[in-house]
């Protein structure tokens, strides 16, 4: 099998077009990474067939959908946990450089597509707004100062404002700082380079795309099984829920992005590198105001710092967001807990992905997480009013009947043993399993997953296409002119990257605040 990677595709190929099952490539689950990983390869390698299969009757329902995430557009812009304070009082923003970079890369493939009018209205997915972090607690205070102090230097941030002046406060967020004590010690920083993106909007335009250039997408299909054949190429068992019929599809190479339902089918595959690997479920639930009185009144998302002690998901955050058309209000998340790997999943997920290979690893996460066991019972068991009271440490005066509960999407967090953790290691992040001869690799884990999902697809074309890099080189960069570059250290891009951007995906200044 380790020979496969340098067979040459075009050879291959010609040996299995010969049935209407089989193809080049088949992606799993219609979502943002199926949807970003075949437009890159749509631009890289035309000539490939490639069918997309998804279980359910639309493109981006499940983790892509706009209501199933955040939607900030993850750069590291506000996210605090991106930035941890070290023992000795400084400030690590690492991982905010590193996660701001691979923002930086969606973006400038999302302004190949625009100028190459692969998709049209980027206005409908992508919109200009301010990104602000806010504390309101001294020792807060200080870390944030410190946090904008380590950022402002770096060329990635510019633009970066802090202040704790309430009159500077109030209008950066004055629905946030109206009726609030003065006695309260408060501090931000702003930077208005920060944007909103519909996640599931740009899923389904990715779609619309890619079906115009000749990429099956079949619906209400689903992968029930797959084996590696002697040859390398995969077989898929697929059940067709249109004519209840069984199907087999065949491909040189799979691609598992079906969110929650990876890790099931990363099991079905069988390989190596998928052992030992196992799943936690998280539901997220938000307070969403839909009242325009209010939400005219905030134009920004607001990410506060997790109370001491709770796991990185529970970073409140206030967030304006464009669904449907409206602008609406978001705050949370507040955790809840299922079974379910997908909304659309099965009470029994969680219990049928324990297998022999993964248990103990399993039943040590169990022991070693009791205290986010004890958290996600107490955010289930909290009513609408408790849910309203930390809502009212961002918005004072908010009243109860402006805002509603919304269930949103369902993720799995990776538990694997690792060296720095031990066994039973619950991570908090995106990962990708890729088998050793490149034939196959799954997406698994969570945010800021969608926001830097064109790099990590170009990690997956590295590591299972080595043999076709060096000759797709020249078109990546061509649509990733970072592409091979860290932007840290070539700061004269930065400025030419984000001025493309801002142009072709009409990244104009926020709108003002209403007083």
């Amino acid at each position: 099998m380790k020979q496969f990677c340098s067979v040459n595709f075009q050879v291959v190929r010609m040996i299995y077009m010969s049935t209407n099952e089989s193809t080049d490539v088949i992606l799993v689950g219609a979502g943002i990474m199926s949807a970003t990983i075949g437009s890159l390869l749509k631009e890289l390698a035309p000539d490939w067939n490639i069918t997309v299969l998804e279980k359910l009757k639309h493109s981006g329902e499940e983790s892509s959908n706009e209501w199933n995430n955040a939607g900030t557009g993850h750069a590291a812009l506000c996210e605090l946990n991106y930035t941890k304070e070290q023992p000795d009082g400084s400030i690590d923003i690492s991982k905010a450089v590193n996660v701001n970079e691979q923002f930086q890369v969606s973006k400038q493939f999302w302004t190949y597509l625009v100028n190459s009018r692969k998709i049209i209205n980027p206005q409908e997915f992508i919109m200009p707004l301010p990104h602000i972090s806010f504390v309101h607690r001294p020792d807060d205070v200080e870390f944030l100062k410190k946090r904008f102090q380590k950022m402002a230097q770096h060329p990635l941030f510019q633009g970066m404002e802090f202040s704790e002046e309430a009159e500077q406060l109030k209008e950066w967020m004055p629905l946030m700082m109206k009726n609030r004590s003065p006695e309260e010690p408060v501090a931000a920083t702003k930077i208005d380079t920060g944007t909103d993106v519909n996640f599931g909007a740009l899923t389904r335009k990715l779609f619309d795309q890619l079906q115009s250039e000749n990429v099956h997408v079949r619906y209400n299909h689903e992968v029930e099984g797959m084996r590696q054949n002697s040859d390398g190429t995969w077989s898929l068992k697929v059940r067709n829920h249109n004519s209840g019929d069984a199907e087999s599809h065949r491909a040189r190479f799979v691609f598992i992005g079906a969110g929650g339902g990876s890790l099931h089918l990363l099991q079905k595959a069988g390989i190596p590198e998928g052992k030992g690997i196992g799943g936690f479920p998280v539901s997220g639930q938000f307070m969403v105001c839909k009242n325009p009185e209010v939400t005219a009144q905030h134009h920004a998302k607001v990410y506060g710092k997790a109370p001491v002690g709770a796991p990185p998901m529970s970073v409140p955050h206030l967030d304006t967001r464009y669904i449907d058309n409206q602008k609406t209000l978001l705050f949370g998340p507040f955790a809840g807990f299922s079974p379910k790997f997908l909304k659309t999943g099965s009470l029994m997920d969680l219990f049928t992905s324990i297998r022999m290979g993964n248990v103990l690893t399993m039943l040590s996460a169990g022991a070693k997480e009791m205290g986010l066991t004890k958290y996600l019972i107490g955010q289930v068991m909290q009513s609408k009013e408790q849910r309203m009271e930390a809502l009212r440490e961002f918005i004072p005066d908010a009243q109860s009947e402006d805002w509603e509960l919304v269930v949103s999407g369902q993720r799995v967090q990776v538990i694997k043993d690792t060296e720095e953790g031990g066994k039973g290691t619950l991570q908090f992040g995106t990962e990708v399993v890729t088998a050793a001869d490149g034939s196959i690799a799954a997406l698994l884990g969570a945010s800021p997953g969608a926001s830097t999902a064109v790099q990590v697809m170009l990690e997956v074309l590295e590591k299972c296409f080595p043999q076709y890099i060096a000759g797709w080189t020249p078109k990546i960069k061509e649509m990733v002119p970072s592409y091979g570059l860290s932007l840290s250290e070539h700061p004269e891009l930065i400025d030419e990257i984000q001025d493309k951007a801002a142009e072709a995906l009409d990244l104009k200044q926020a709108e003002p605040v209403p007083q």
